[in-house]
């Protein structure tokens, strides 16, 4: 456990921890997150299969699944699948004419995730690609898709760059960018980090300062998956 400070909106330094903010997270997701017996199933059966428990909070799948709505999603991409966790929230914001396409690097995790898509229905709307997502993307481009209406960016951060490249190639104007993990409990913010995942974020968000075809934000998030963030983008 660790401890940092937040300011009261006094001026006053106010100690919050991971147990508060993990017990916030459940208080709010037993009253507003519908998390059905799919996204349970699916959470089992990635921990016996013993894949890291890396995927969102059911806040964060949940806010995802809002977002998709809002946008009136039809076509997704997600970068990134582990088990499928999120891919079913996202799944779930699709009419049933609608196309989600996840892709994952591990043959494991994707054998997983495609179990618990399939158990939990959407089976015939999401399809999941393995390979390194830096060779998947291009092939993707040349299949000659609809433009993807959200593209949420959950994979290896040091890749992010690569990633929004290819975003911003495969979505149109008005689509949403959604990367994950962009905070890393602070250490972006540190301008002599040497860690791979912390300069792919930094260069991403570098990139995305710089590009005018887009407009966006970063959220500085706690709770039951510690601190970190996501950046939110719109296509100009």
């Amino acid at each position: 456990m660790y401890t940092w400070f937040l300011s009261n909106g006094r001026g006053f330094p106010t100690t919050m921890n991971q147990e508060k903010w993990t017990l916030v997270d459940e208080y709010f997701n037993g009253h507003l997150v519908q998390h059905d017996a799919s996204h349970l199933a699916a959470l089992d059966a990635c921990h016996e299969a013993g894949l890291p428990a890396i995927q969102v909070a059911p806040n964060q799948g949940k806010l995802l699944q809002l977002l998709a709505m809002t946008q009136g999603a039809r076509n997704i991409l997600e970068i990134g699948t582990l088990g499928g966790y999120s891919t079913i929230w996202l799944a779930g914001a699709l009419p049933s004419t609608g196309r989600l396409i996840t892709l994952e690097f591990d043959p494991r995790h994707a054998e997983v995730a495609a179990a618990n898509i399939e158990r939990a229905g959407f089976g015939a709307l999401v399809e999941v690609i393995v390979g390194r997502a830096a060779d998947s993307l291009p092939k993707i481009a040349a299949m000659g898709l609809e433009p993807f209406d959200l593209v949420f960016i959950d994979a290896d951060k040091a890749s992010n760059p690569i990633y929004f490249e290819w975003a911003l190639k495969l979505t149109k104007q008005g689509s949403l960018i959604i990367v994950d993990n962009v905070v890393r409990n602070g250490s972006v913010a540190n301008p002599e980090t040497t860690d791979p995942d912390d300069l792919g974020v930094r260069r991403f968000a570098e990139m995305a300062a710089a590009e005018p075809r887009v407009t966006g934000t970063v959220i500085q998030t706690v709770g039951s998956k510690g601190y970190d963030g996501l950046a939110i983008l719109r296509v100009q």
